[in-house]
């Protein structure tokens, strides 16, 4: 995939899952004033996509873009329930990975609502050291809930301090 691909629309089903071999990738949604708000991030070893369009078959809400040149495995809905059926390695391993998820999702919610800016880049930089260095600041910002200024100034008073 090359950088600023999307792999995934608005509108249009997910028929595959999407495995990052190597690369970066965004999950994003444009709201009606037109911001982007980042929902998830994938890198190495990590999956990307849509998830209630591709479970449920139905039009996608999110743009899925390669963040840099990326390799991917994508296999489709219909190869996933027959490998679900006739592998249980296949279908366990799934099921971690979507265990997985939803901690890292209610973990997400749990710090946007109850976290300030600075305390979710915190967490996010000790959970996350490579994705700082690999994603761009603006798409982190979003990520965060806030603006690429609000966190350039939380970024700018560590630095600070640390002197």
């Amino acid at each position: 995939m090359k950088r600023k691909q999307l792999i995934e629309q608005p509108g249009f089903v997910s028929t595959f899952r999407t495995y990052v071999v190597t690369g970066s990738f965004r999950a994003y949604l444009v709201g009606p004033d037109g911001q982007e708000h980042t929902l998830s991030l994938a890198v190495n070893d990590w999956m990307i996509g849509d998830p209630g369009s591709f479970i449920l078959q139905e039009p996608a809400t999110l743009f899925v873009e390669a963040l840099e040149e990326s390799t991917i495995i994508q296999w489709s809905y219909e190869s996933e329930q027959l490998l679900l059926e006739k592998i249980p390695q296949f279908a366990l391993a799934m099921m971690r990975r979507a265990q997985l998820i939803a901690v890292t999702i209610q973990q997400r919610v749990i710090a946007q609502l109850s976290l300030t800016a600075e305390e979710r880049y915190d967490e996010f930089a000790q959970k996350h050291p490579v994705l700082l260095q690999r994603i761009p600041l603006y798409i982190i910002a979003s990520y965060l809930g806030m603006t690429r200024e609000f966190l350039s100034k939380i970024r700018k008073q560590k630095t600070t301090l640390k002197r």
